[in-house]
């Protein structure tokens, strides 16, 4: 398997980035894709939405192809918002919000709405990675748990991380500078996992 070059998934800049970031020290090229390719994410687990995103991707361009999905478990409406976190805010469930100005703030303020009064603010941020191609595939799983604050802060990172305060922390993702937030982040560790994972199947 070629470990110097991976095609990554996804259609979305600012998740491509923040792999090609945690990626670029490990020596692994990160290349984008031609094109969209549009994948239903039918599954009900990270591992089986990250399945039929890579498993797509490399049957359309032919490279040994990547995929991430994850999300935002929060305790207190567990198993939501899941992998659901990408359209949380389109649910019925808790009511919907308009995505104004996009989806990211929509989201977050349907989670700070749903936690209103609620003393439990516990979370943890899920990635799972696959890496797929014509040789098999193999997959990793990270996690990072923390809580939800009280409103947003911090203008780096998207999705969930102004709102996500890792443990031991009292700055938000989204207050970290980039190399601070992946030594610590759910997608970090996983594909750290997984590296290393393919580094052993190399030696044997």
């Amino acid at each position: 398997m070629n470990l110097k070059k991976i095609l990554v998934a996804s259609s979305n800049p600012k998740k491509v980035r923040e792999i090609e970031e945690i990626l670029r020290p490990l020596g692994i090229e990160v290349v984008l894709p031609p094109e969209k390719v549009e994948v239903e994410e039918t599954g009900t687990t990270f591992l089986e939405n990250a399945y039929l995103k890579v498993k797509a991707y490399f049957e359309r361009f032919g490279i040994p192809a990547l995929a991430d999905d994850s999300g935002l478990v929060v305790e207190a409406i567990a198993p939501l918002p899941g992998v659901y976190s990408a359209r949380f805010h389109a649910l019925e469930e808790f009511g919907r919000e308009e995505p104004v100005p996009d989806a990211d703030s929509a989201n977050n303020r349907k989670l700070l709405r749903v936690l209103k009064g609620r003393g439990d603010r516990s979370a943890k941020f899920v990635s799972v990675v696959v890496l797929y191609s014509d040789e098999g595939g193999l997959f990793a799983e990270g996690e990072v748990r923390g809580r939800i604050a009280q409103a947003p802060r911090g203008d780096k990172g998207f999705g969930y991380d102004p709102l996500f305060i890792p443990e031991g922390y009292e700055k938000t993702f989204a207050e970290m500078e980039p190399q601070e937030k992946h030594k610590i982040s759910h997608r970090g560790r996983a594909l750290r996992k997984l590296y290393n994972l393919l580094r052993d199947c190399a030696k044997g």
